[in-house]
């Protein structure tokens, strides 16, 4: 086998690869040998066709698949002589392979670059500290009292805490706007969740009430065209309905799975609950921690497929998520990969980062953390012992889940050696910011 290979960009390779005849005719005449012992051809006993007649009949359909093997099996025999890490399948182009002549082709690819990543040591990582005090679980306490209340119709004003029920129409310029109307629309008075002098005016109001609401969008409104604009709201009162809390009792408790320990056990559980909450969180910050510091410390050339294939996927997921929630005007027109470029260098930088980790330090995936994650994720199926089977029956299914634990072991080992800035939040700012980041 001759090879030559031509750089034409710092990650482009062509390589030109020239196969011997000898080594596909070989190759051929084993495959029909081995296929006139078994054939049936009409006029002969099964496996008794004389081989120049198996030749004559299936000799070029053996040929096609020789050669179409031979050229992968031989791109990858080339690449590993010359130590050369494709980071996809190659383009051939063009293909010779007639009879006599041996086989010759071109292999256009991108390789992956050759780098040292840079030292963790060197990365600097911000690490959340969270101590959940008494008053946190007082206010947890009442969060889920509230969402456990009922809602009770009176026949009086309407005050702060009650849950007020609408219908109304807001006109700018005399016209109407995106999200401006609104029926049976329902809010808590006292939330602070809607236009600034709304839920005001619509205190002391009774079922049955109409008016009207001259406001204001701020100047920093979320819809450019809405900034500083008045604003006319006609608004209809349907219902004023009473919060009524649970008392913190035991048939409280239980709706939470305490039977025993009264009040005491109650909030240890709750406290429970929210320490696995912040720790999953502060777990997420500091893996984005992490990757920002890989992404900024590490400048490296990138193989231009795998960021299209990036931007692609990211073009797709934001697709589909758009058409799930009915949003379909336009997005073919509007969701174009060249809008994700940044996204996807980011993702495959630290990718390729990561990758290179792994191959240098020969991580391997914890098969208990995989179990544990396999099992994590069956749980919310009906069937979760059949998941888990599911995952472990299938190699590339397994393979997808260790990645994953390896990635976070790659994360672990980074933060283990970088120098970690630590920084305490409360436990109210880290819950609502990471509720603010997945909104």
């Amino acid at each position: 086998m001759q090879v030559s290979i031509e750089s034409t960009g710092a990650l482009q390779r062509v390589m030109r690869v020239e196969l011997p005849e000898d080594r596909v005719s070989v190759e051929v005449e084993s495959r029909l040998e081995s296929l006139s012992r078994t054939t049936r051809i009409q006029g002969f006993r099964p496996g008794k066709a004389p081989l120049r007649i198996v030749r004559q009949r299936f000799g070029q359909r053996v040929r096609q698949e020789v050669v179409g093997e031979l050229v992968q099996r031989s791109f990858y025999e080339a690449i590993g002589k010359e130590k050369l890490r494709p980071a996809s399948g190659p383009e051939i182009s063009p293909l010779e392979a007639n009879s006599g002549n041996g086989i010759r082709y071109t292999a256009k690819f991108e390789v992956l670059p050759d780098f040292d990543p840079a030292a963790p040591e060197n990365l600097e990582v911000e690490r959340t500290a969270c101590e959940i005090t008494e008053a946190n679980i007082d206010t947890m306490v009442e969060t889920l009292r509230k969402q456990h209340r009922t809602l009770n119709p009176v026949d009086r004003g309407a005050r702060g805490g009650d849950v007020i029920e609408v219908n109304f129409t807001g006109r700018v310029d005399g016209g109407s706007f995106e999200g401006g109307d609104a029926r049976e629309f329902r809010m808590e008075l006292g939330a602070g969740r809607l236009l600034e002098g709304f839920e005001d005016g619509l205190k002391d109001r009774k079922a049955g009430d109409t008016f009207q609401l001259n406001l204001k969008f701020p100047d920093d409104y979320r819809v450019a065209a809405l900034r500083g604009k008045p604003v006319t709201f006609d608004v209809s009162v349907l219902k004023v309905l009473e919060s009524i809390l649970p008392e913190l009792d035991e048939t409280f408790f239980a709706t939470f799975g305490v039977r025993d320990g009264g009040a005491e056990g109650f909030r240890k559980e709750v406290r429970e609950h929210m320490e696995r909450e912040a720790a999953a969180v502060i777990r997420n910050r500091l893996r984005d921690s992490v990757i920002d510091a890989v992404y900024r410390a590490n400048a490296i050339s990138l193989p231009d497929i795998l960021v299209e294939r990036e931007k692609q996927r990211f073009s797709e997921q934001l697709r589909s998520s758009l058409k799930t929630r009915g949003i379909t005007a336009d997005i073919d027109k509007t969701l174009k990969p060249e809008l994700f470029d940044a996204q996807a260098r980011r993702r495959v930088t630290v990718q390729l980062v990561v990758g290179e980790i792994i191959r240098r330090q020969v991580l391997k995936p914890d098969p208990a953390r995989v179990r544990a994650l396999i099992e994590s994720t069956s749980r919310s199926y009906e069937d979760p012992a059949a998941i888990v089977s599911w995952y472990y029956a299938d190699r590339s299914r397994l393979a997808e889940m260790e990645a994953m634990v390896l990635e976070d072991e790659v994360i672990e080992w980074l933060a283990a050696r970088a120098r970690v800035r630590e920084v305490r939040v409360p436990f109210d700012e880290l819950v609502n910011k990471r509720q603010t980041e997945s909104a």
